[in-house]
C-alpha cells in the first residue's frame, strides 16, 4: 500500500555510518518516526552504553508507532559473539488507526533505504519485544 510517505535523505546516510560504525554513528540504535504524516526521519539515537531494554522504551515511549533498527550482540549456540542488525516495526494495538496505517504503508519505504538489514520484526503488544522469548531466537537463526 503506498502512502505517499517518503524517507529523507539524512536517514541513508545515517544507516551507512551506522553500518560501519563511523564518528557519532557509533551507536546502539536509531528509532524513526513519521513527521508531518509526509517523512521518515531519524527519532532518537541510542549511544553504545545504552541496552536493547533502552531501545524498547524509545521505541515504545508515547503509544505511537515507530520503527527502530538496533544492533544486538548476542552469543550464538556454539559459543561465539557476535551481532546483527536488525530492524523492528513497533505498531502497538493501542496506537491511533490512521497511524498504524500509515507505519504500516509506509514500511517498505524504510525497509529498502536500510538495505542489507536480514531480520525484520514486527511487534504489537511487548511480549513480541520480549528479547529472550520473542526476539533472540528469531535472531539466532541468522547467525
Amino acid at each position: 500500500m503506498a502512502t505517499g510517505v517518503t524517507v529523507c535523505d539524512t536517514v541513508s546516510d545515517a544507516f551507512q555510518k551506522f553500518k560501519l560504525k563511523q564518528g557519532e554513528f557509533k551507536l546502539r540504535y536509531i528509532t524513526y518516526k513519521i513527521q508531518d504524516k509526509k517523512v521518515i526521519v531519524i527519532d532518537k539515537k541510542g549511544s553504545m552504553e545504552k541496552t536493547y531494554e533502552d531501545f524498547c522504551e524509545d521505541i515504545s515511549a508515547d503509544n505511537d508507532c515507530r520503527y527502530g533498527l538496533v544492533d544486538l550482540e548476542f552469543e550464538t549456540d556454539d559459543g561465539r559473539t557476535t551481532s546483527k542488525l536488525v530492524f523492528i516495526s513497533w505498531n502497538p494495538d493501542t496506537a491511533p488507526i490512521r497511524s498504524k496505517m500509515i507505519y504500516s504503508g509506509s514500511k517498505e519505504s524504510i525497509k529498502s533505504t536500510l538495505n542489507g538489514v536480514g531480520i525484520h520484526i514486527n511487534a504489537t503488544d511487548f511480549s513480541e519485544l520480549d528479547y529472550e522469548t520473542a526476539v533472540l531466537p528469531i535472531v539466532k537463526r541468522f547467525a
